[in-house]
């Protein structure tokens, strides 16, 4: 039987996210439905509220979640009821080209639940990220599912699901940070923060953190970064380069997602260094490089989807590092809020003055 919880619900391009009450099926083969315990107010959901995105509203947003799996569909063995879990967007398919190459990080079909969440008239949702959890409970695939050391808190472990998992990604799995690298992070927001977290894990000797936000670059420090640069008063690729011996860093990680940045990581990496964009551009952003510098500087100019992650495989190992007290996800927490609330903590992720407002259910 369909159950009638509540959920943030935008219903249109700029409209006001409005707690509702929404319409969850009973799971279908190869589905579950998920109690939500938290969810962290990610800036995809507000992508997805201004039109950024796509214009299937309404949307159902949230989806940097952890909660308990109350109901599986058939022939589901991924998890069962009352596992603890944390959703992910990259339910890998294990038959497309990627997975039978032994990438399945790089599944090419990756799926979502295959029945539709509604309004109580019928009015099909489209779950953000086809996760839809700024809501009571939520319908996923079950290959959404990871299951994670239940010990945990809810309200750090759902920040695997997206921000923090692609920017510790974008460090290590993307660009192969290892001991003894210099490294640096243009923009350092949740997932810049988790880049330069990611870093330190593993072992890079120098961490150069650039932002505009002298408050985010003290917030940097305390994660990690040895050095850090306000682009405001200086330039970051000469910064970067003085701070590496004259050479550039061996890694750079671009947060951000707009051109400018984008040339000033180009330019700021050591000659066969890697670029690693992890920050999201709009369809509108263009750049223009000299080919000729893109040829005669080599190295690797990367894009870091997810953090290049395989969730049942990274999502329990950083949980354990976390629980081992060798990864501070709370750290990346700086408020909790309640359902109502989410429209403020989208204005307050607008200003910057948060990491990361956790949704607590």
């Amino acid at each position: 039987m369909s159950q009638q919880v509540r959920g943030v619900v935008v219903t249109a391009k700029d409209a006001p996210a409005e707690v509702t009450t929404i319409v969850v099926p009973d799971p279908g083969p190869g589905e579950a439905v998920v109690r939500i315990e938290a969810c962290g107010v990610c800036h995809t959901d507000l992508h997805y509220k201004q039109g950024g995105i796509g214009d299937e509203f309404p949307y159902l947003l949230g989806h940097e979640a952890a909660g308990v799996v109350e109901s599986v569909g058939a022939g589901v063995d991924e998890v069962a009821v009352g596992d603890f879990v944390v959703l992910n967007w990259r339910a890998v398919c294990g038959q497309c080209r990627a997975c039978r190459r032994g990438r399945p990080q790089y599944c090419f079909d990756t799926h979502n639940a295959r029945q539709k969440m509604t309004l109580e008239d019928g009015t099909e949702l489209s779950p953000a990220l086809g996760i839809g959890a700024f809501a009571e409970k939520t319908l996923v695939a079950a290959g959404q599912c990871t299951k994670v050391d239940p010990s945990v808190s809810p309200a750090v472990a759902g920040l695997l699901g997206c921000g923090v998992m692609a920017g510790i990604g974008a460090a290590i799995n993307t660009g192969g940070v290892g001991r003894g690298d210099s490294v640096a992070v243009i923009g350092c927001g949740g997932v810049g923060g988790a880049a330069i977290t990611g870093s330190r894990l593993a072992g890079a000797a120098r961490i150069i953190a650039v932002d505009i936000d002298d408050d985010k670059l003290e917030t940097a420090r305390s994660l990690g970064a040895t050095h850090t640069v306000n682009s405001r008063t200086q330039d970051p690729v000469e910064a970067i380069r003085e701070l590496t011996g004259g050479n550039g860093a061996d890694v750079v990680v671009e947060a951000v997602g707009r051109p400018e940045t984008y040339e000033q990581a180009f330019y700021a990496r050591d000659l066969a260094g890697t670029v690693v964009l992890v920050g999201v551009p709009t369809p509108d952003m263009r750049i223009e490089l000299p080919l000729l510098d893109v040829f005669g500087r080599g190295g690797a100019l990367k894009s870091s989807w997810y953090g290049d992650c395989l969730p049942s495989r990274d999502f329990p190992m950083l949980v354990d590092l976390h629980q081992q007290g060798r990864l501070d996800l709370g750290a990346f927490v700086t408020e909790t809020v309640g359902l109502a609330d989410v429209e403020k903590a989208f204005a307050r992720m607008h200003d910057g003055d948060v990491l990361r407002s956790v949704v607590v259910l």
